[in-house]
């Protein structure tokens, strides 16, 4: 893709709407509405890296209630012919084709690479990659097996969405002691980085899942980001054709400088 002139493409991730409770996550998602209208005017592409909703599953014919301002500005953006791409995360992972059919918005299952003006890009959620972390990996085995779905799909709506959501809130704190400070040589991500680029370069690895905000420098000429949260951070990257940046929107947990850099 070559970025036009004056325009920008813009990534977010791990939204986490509808948790704790959809009365408390409303701000949040009236504030990511907020967002994506100020960055309307000059967005080539938008990024959605996973965990929009903190639960998601798709019935043939039913969808989670609510969420319905985030819905109507990402069909706006579309039908405007701004794209959009959706990346799902481990918490809105058992999406099928409603965003494709409704939204138009391609839904993307694993990482994907992308070249913007001959930078290259990779780019993906984050989930279950790198070495360890072995127990969620098994785990997203078992949740993402067409059997083990097709027999959650027999629960009824009223019974089985709020039993997704009430496991996702207890099983995945939103905000929780892993997610809040660097884990050294337990972050993953970096490891993963590290290992693509030994048989292939990179310029920037994109990355959600760890709602940490990151800056890692890999090796000359290729970055690691790992894109925060709209829980505690409200931070999402920008690229404006030669440089990435993390950015706040309007107040956050942290200042840009205290973002962690490496």
């Amino acid at each position: 893709m070559k970025i036009p002139q004056g325009k920008k493409i813009y990534f977010s991730s791990d939204n986490h709407l509808g948790a704790p409770t959809a009365e408390e996550s409303k701000p949040r998602e009236e504030k990511f509405v907020r967002w994506l209208n100020t960055i309307k005017k000059d967005a080539a592409a938008v990024f959605l890296l996973g965990d929009l909703f903190d639960f998601w599953f798709e019935y043939k014919h039913a969808v989670p209630k609510g969420f319905v301002r985030v819905l109507g500005k990402l069909a706006e953006f579309t039908d405007a012919g701004i794209p959009i791409y959706f990346f799902v995360g481990n918490h809105d992972l058992w999406m099928r084709d409603y965003f494709e059919k409704e939204l138009n918005i391609p839904v993307y299952h694993k990482p994907q690479i992308f070249t913007f003006n001959d930078k290259k890009f990779f780019i993906g959620h984050g989930d279950g990659l790198g070495p360890n972390d072995k127990g969620y990996k098994r785990m997203k085995k078992v949740f993402t097996n067409p059997v083990a779905k097709w027999f959650y799909r027999w629960l009824h709506p009223d019974l089985g969405i709020p039993l997704g959501q009430y496991m996702s809130v207890s099983n995945k704190a939103i905000s929780g002691v892993e997610d809040a400070e660097f884990l050294e040589e337990k972050e993953w991500l970096i490891q993963y980085a590290h290992r693509k680029l030994a048989s292939e370069h990179y310029d920037y690895f994109v990355f959600g899942h760890r709602h940490l905000p990151m800056i890692i420098n890999l090796q000359e000429n290729s970055t690691y980001f790992n894109l925060g949260d709209w829980i505690a951070y409200y931070t999402y990257g920008v690229f404006d054709g030669e440089n990435f940046e993390l950015k706040i929107f309007e107040e956050g947990k942290i200042a840009l400088e205290e973002i962690i850099r490496r």
